[in-house]
Order: structure tokens, then sequence, then C-alpha cells
């Protein structure tokens, strides 16, 4: 190991971890009432208030290990990326961590600094963007000393990013290469092609391209973080050993720093709009594997019909073997050794997509095999023994969705982001088991038209 490779870690961490270390050994047993208790899904105390900077709070106190899980998300995800500049969000957020300006007698870290900062207090944070979410998150120990150097650290970066031109430079190429690289796969064209063809201009079937890459400036990211990384759209969620008072005193300081970026309204983005006809797409390529795709848009997370869209599609293609896809497909005739269908809801609707892979000579009979569930499945729905298959498998399943920490912080921040109720998880296996057949049927019907969807094949002889 070279010097420059050796992780350095701070005195007073390496004291801390010790002691954390200790505790972990004794956990199993601290945690065995708790996993008993799974099964009965015991209620999950979330507290929920709107903080002075207006930002919305979610916490839930988890004094079984001292970690602490932050979460701050905002309306700035690829679909506020203008069109010329599709990539500008997750920029940004890759740019969030190449450094901070000085600030009164702090001194200014460069990104080779900064990451040295945050491992001498044994901390991580890091920005990220999806399609509706821009996202902060910070992992700290609770120790006194330890999570205030954290806050302070992430207030700081989160006022003060340096924003280097020479670092952009450098990303933009890593991006670029990339990008090249992933013009040699099929599965990259195939997914571009289907985009295209669901989301027919709308921003969540935009992708970065060597173009939109090279029209973003740092002045593109600085304007973009100030106009959506704002305080008063904020949602804060938080997972771990602090109380209420001390949330609220982090959440303050987490959004100072945000509250001077003001609170400018954004215009809104429109639906996606469904498809007037089928449309197929047959590119050539190479390749020893045929990929196909078919789908349309969906329907939105905030679809009242989300558990029987859920349990449905588990029992269609998302649950892996005990799937009808994969029964028909892979295990009948052989066709593809993966196949699968899944919903992607977001603030609009996602797309329904269904995708395997294939030999080239086989890709059109197993588009046809997989079409034909497809629509059988729309006009019957499930059978009973299916039905209850699926929601034994999804309710047996639901205790690992809950088991640690950063899990538990993904499903707060979906429910605060949703707008779901604060007993939502509690209620997550009743909901799952008062679905029905005919729910299952009416919704299918009502979101899927198998007679007009997109269909994308690459690389099919």
């Amino acid at each position: 190991m070279t010097a420059s490779s050796v992780i350095r870690l701070g005195p007073a961490f390496c004291l801390h971890l010790l002691d954390l270390l200790r505790r972990l050994l004794v956990l199993p047993l601290a945690l065995a009432p708790l996993m008993a208790s799974l099964p009965a899904h015991a209620a999950i105390p979330i507290e929920h208030w709107v903080h002075a900077s207006g930002a919305r709070v979610y916490l839930v106190p988890s004094p079984a290990i001292p970690m602490l899980d932050v979460q701050i998300n905002v309306d700035g995800g690829s679909r506020r990326d203008p069109a010329d500049m599709a990539g500008l969000a997750d920029a940004t957020a890759a740019l969030l961590s190449a450094g901070v300006r000085a600030q009164g007698d702090l001194p200014a870290l460069d990104e080779n600094q900064l990451a040295e900062a945050w491992v001498d207090i044994g901390a991580q944070f890091g920005a990220s963007a999806g399609s509706d979410r821009f996202s902060l998150s910070l992992r700290t120990l609770t120790r006194d000393d330890l999570l205030a150097d954290a806050v302070r650290l992430a207030a700081r970066q989160m006022a003060a990013p340096a924003w280097p031109q020479a670092v952009w430079h450098r990303e933009r190429e890593r991006l670029l290469a990339s990008l090249r690289e992933a013009e040699t796969r099929p599965d990259t064209h195939a997914s571009r092609a289907f985009s295209r063809a669901v989301y027919r201009g709308h921003p969540y079937g935009q992708e970065a391209t060597a173009d939109t890459l090279a029209a973003i400036g740092v002045a593109d990211m600085q304007r973009f973080y100030r106009q959506h990384v704002v305080a008063c759209r904020a949602q804060v969620s938080l997972v771990g050993a602090i109380d209420r008072a001390s949330a609220d005193r982090i959440v303050a300081e987490l959004m100072a720093p945000l509250q001077a970026h003001g609170c400018e309204d954004l215009p809104p983005v429109p639906e996606v709009q469904p498809l007037a006809q089928a449309v197929e797409q047959r590119l050539p390529f190479d390749a020893a594997q045929a990929q196909v795709l078919v789908g349309q848009p969906g329907y939105r997370r905030s679809d009242p019909d989300f558990f029987p869209l859920l349990v449905g599609n588990h029992i269609l293609g998302g649950g892996g073997f005990v799937s009808r896809l994969t029964n028909e497909v892979r295990e009948r005739r052989g066709l593809s050794y993966s196949v699968y269908s899944y919903f992607a809801p977001g603030l609009h609707a996602g797309a329904f997509q269904l995708g395997l892979t294939t030999r080239p000579d086989q890709a059109d009979l197993a588009l046809s095999v997989a079409r034909e569930v497809v629509a059988r499945f729309v006009a019957e729905g499930p059978t009973e023994a299916e039905l209850q298959a699926a929601k034994d498998n999804l309710v047996n399943g639901f205790g690992l969705r809950l088991d640690s920490n950063r899990k538990l912080l993904d499903n707060v921040a979906n429910i605060g982001w949703n707008g779901l109720p604060l007993d939502y998880l509690d209620r997550w296996t009743g909901l799952v088991q008062a679905v029905t057949v005919e729910d299952v049927r009416r919704a299918f019907q009502r979101v899927l038209q198998p007679d007009r969807m997109v269909t994308v094949v690459v690389g099919a002889r």
C-alpha cells in the first residue's frame, strides 16, 4: 500500500469507533425482541413538523446504534434540466464535493482536503440527482463533538461550494469517456430508443450527450443550485439516535445556508402524454444477445391504484422466478435467461417496462410470447393462487425493507416526498393484503394498453 492510499482516521473518531464496536457486539441481543416483533409490524414512530425555515421535517428516533442518517430532498432532479443541458442536475451534484471556498477565518479546502476532513470525523456527505429529486445525504456518529463537527462541515459545504472549473473539465472528460464506452453496448441503444419513444420530449426521457455536457458551465451549476436547492421546498428526513429538539437544531444549521438562496417559484413540468398508437423500432447491432424492450407511460406515484399495480406487477414480471413472464418465456420455452417487468412511478407517469435478452434468432418468438403474456394478464388478471402467493412474498419480505437505518431513512423520505400518511409503513402490509383479483384486473386495464406499446429490438436477426 502506498502512502497516498492510506486512509487516515482522526483520533477522536478512532476512540469512538472502539466504543461503537463494543456496542455492536451486544447489538444482536438488544435487537432480538425487536426482530421477534417484526411480523407484527409494530408502529414506527415518525414525528413530523414544519421548521421555521419552511422545510418539512420527518424524524424517526432510533437509539439502538449511535448513528444518524439525514437526507435532504428538493425539487431539483433531471426533470428540471434544460433540454440543451441534459445532465445539469447530475453535474451540479457531482461538483458539490469538489471543495469549499474560504469563509471568515476558515481556509478554502480543495476536493482532497475536504475528503480528508470528512474522514477525520468518520462521517460521509454527498449529493445526487434522480429524475425528480436533488438529494443531499449525511451520515455521522452521534457523539456530541463528532455530530457537531459533521453538521458544521455539511452546512459549510452547502453554503460555499467551490465550483472549481478544472474539476468540472476533468469530470466532463470522465463522463464523455463513459458515454463513449456505453455506445459499445446494445442495451444502451435499446434504453435510449425506448425512453425517446415512450416519453416523446418529456424531461423524463432526456439523457446527457456530448453536446449537452459541452453546453454546461460552472455558472450554470451555480444558478441551478441556487434556484432549486432552497429551504422553503426542502424535505428533511432524519433517522438515528437523536430526539426532536436535537433534530430541530440540526435542521436549523443545515437550512441556514439554503435560506440565502431565496424561494423562487419553479415553472410547472408538463405531464407525460399517453401513446396514441403502437411504435416499433428495430436497430441493427452485432452482438451475441438481442435486447428487447416493450412498454409505455405508466402511472404517477400518487395513483390511487398504487397497491393493485404493485401486487399485480409482482405476479406479471416483478417477482423473479415466480412471475408469469419468467414461467412462460424462460421456464416453459427457454427463450431467455432473464425476463422482467416493472413500473417506475414518479411525480409524473414513469414508464412501464418489460425487458429480456435472447439469442438474436429467437428475438421475434420471445417478443411474441412476452406480448401474449401481457395481453392475457391485462384481460384476465391473476388467479387467486397467484395473488395469494404474491401477497405472501411481499408481506414476508417487508421486514427487509426496514432492517437498517439507511433503508428506514429511504422509506421515511419516500413518505415525505410523496405526501403519504405518517402511518404508511404500519399500514403497508394491510394495504397489500386488501388487494383483490378484481382490483388488479381493473387497475391494469386502466393503465396498460397492450395494443399501443413501444417495442424496441436491438440486434435481432
